[in-house]
């Protein structure tokens, strides 16, 4: 969608009140634009050669002669030139595409005001702007509107009316006028001045000639006001994309699906069953202690990276980084059926990530990562928090009680606690989840600090922490 026509002032002036500016610094406005160029782009040299080849067969039926294969020739330089447009357009400013859009127009003006070399039509010149030829203009136009910028559609009716007028003017200047056949035309119509200016085949009918370019430059400027707006909306929808993609950095791809949908806000405070997971790494502050900060940071990045991949291929939401871990929450911000069954697989699944990801870092004679992972199932209440900024929040007992399951992996040194609730949800879930058990073993009244009331729970991996693994 170039934006580097340079229309005449009266027009430029006509629009400079409301420029378009277009923020090519964000990546998502910059795609959404350079995507709509190039799918018009594609679309415009579809409907030009469709367009000429169909001009080509009217051509024949209206003269069938062979003199007629001259336009074919001019509109085979039209097709070519498309093509050489299609290479040449990109977003912004190519001047090279600028100018392969004038010699279009000038082709057109070209092929349609120099008489054709290979005819021996003796008719005046000015007999051939009788045919209409100037209408197909109309289809350069249009087709511009799929693939240019609101400026260059305004610049095309310019350039357009501009080469059809000087054209005409050079012909009427060098014409050869048969003044015996204007002659005749006024004498056998005396009485009537009007029909003797139309009929006679010496005129070239000037009214109609400016009417021809004024009517053009109107109709291009209703159309490139309707790409003006078109663009706006284009530039809108690119916001809107910008926005998906920075709800995906929280939301799993078919949250943000619902979120783009739902038109009940996320402020609406409500109560709702969720399964909270808490993943950190064990003995991170030891494992941090006199490295490279960077390196820390790499590792962070890393695990960071690999853990919300999992979050969010499991229809997780995350919820919040926590310095070596995060906290992802299964439910929120709507609820489905299978919310503990997807925290479940979520943590096995972060499990197997960091076995493999030990099994590189051994191999490139780094140290492994240790993690704990806490799940528990139970109601929260959710809503956003703040004044000027917001925040969804998630808060309740079952974030608590995730967040101790998940500090106590280190006392019973196991990979993954979980509390019963989690276990009888997913089975309530899904009956044939069995397996999603496989490993664990059943701690019975099992005391939680910082709980009040011993719980039952699950505790699996307990082959991945050494013995006496500090916290982080």
């Amino acid at each position: 969608m170039t934006d580097s026509a340079a229309s005449p002032s009266r027009a430029r002036r006509f629009f400079v009140s409301q420029p378009d500016e277009y923020d090519l610094d964000n990546k998502y406005t910059e795609a959404a634009l350079e995507r709509h160029k190039r799918e018009g782009l594609e679309l415009a040299v579809r409907a030009r050669w469709v367009a000429m080849g169909l001009t080509g067969i009217l051509l024949i039926f209206l003269n069938p002669q062979w003199e007629v294969l001259w336009y074919h020739f001019i509109l085979l330089l039209i097709c070519a030139n498309g093509w050489l447009i299609q290479r040449a357009g990109r977003v912004g400013q190519s001047r090279i595409e600028l100018l392969l859009i004038f010699v279009d127009l000038l082709i057109m003006t070209l092929g349609m005001i120099v008489p054709n070399p290979f005819s021996d039509d003796v008719r005046p010149l000015a007999t051939q702007y009788r045919f209409d030829n100037f209408q197909y203009f109309f289809i350069i136009l249009a087709a511009g509107t799929l693939a240019y910028s609101w400026r260059t559609v305004v610049a095309i009716g310019s350039w357009t009316a501009m080469m059809w007028t000087v054209g005409w003017v050079i012909a009427w200047w060098v014409s050869t006028p048969f003044p015996e056949l204007g002659a005749r035309i006024h004498t056998a119509l005396e009485g009537y001045p009007d029909l003797q200016v139309m009929l006679d085949p010496n005129s070239f009918m000037v009214p109609q000639r400016v009417q021809q370019v004024i009517v053009f430059i109107m109709v291009a400027v209703t159309l490139g006001l309707s790409m003006r707006r078109l663009n706006r909306l284009l530039l809108s929808n690119a916001g809107l994309e910008r926005e998906r993609a920075n709800l995906s950095r929280y939301f799993s791809p078919n949250v943000v699906e619902e979120l783009s949908q739902n038109d009940d806000p996320l402020k609406q405070v409500r109560k709702e069953n969720v399964a909270v997971l808490f993943i950190d790494i064990v003995g991170f502050t030891k494992y941090a202690a006199g490295r490279d900060p960077y390196d820390v940071i790499e590792v962070l990045r890393g695990f960071h990276a690999r853990m919300e991949r999992e979050v969010f291929r499991h229809h997780g939401t995350l919820d919040k980084y926590l310095g070596d871990g995060l906290m992802a929450t299964f439910g929120t911000p709507v609820t489905t059926p299978l919310d503990a069954r997807n925290a479940l697989s979520c943590a096995r699944a972060m499990a197997d990530v960091v076995d493999q990801w030990n099994l590189d870092r051994r191999r490139a004679g780094e140290p492994e990562i240790h993690i704990g992972i806490g799940v528990h199932y139970g109601a929260v209440v959710l809503g956003d928090i703040g004044a000027n900024r917001l925040e969804f929040a998630v808060i309740g007992d079952a974030v608590n009680v995730a967040a101790k399951l998940e500090a106590l992996t280190r006392e019973v040194h196991a990979r993954i606690v979980i509390s019963d609730a989690v276990r009888l949800q997913v089975m309530q879930e899904d009956p044939k989840a069995e397996p999603l058990m496989a490993g664990f073993a059943p701690l019975k009244a099992q005391a939680v600090r910082g709980i009040a009331t011993p719980m039952d729970v699950w505790v699996a991996g307990a082959e991945g922490l050494p013995p006496g693994a500090p916290s982080s």
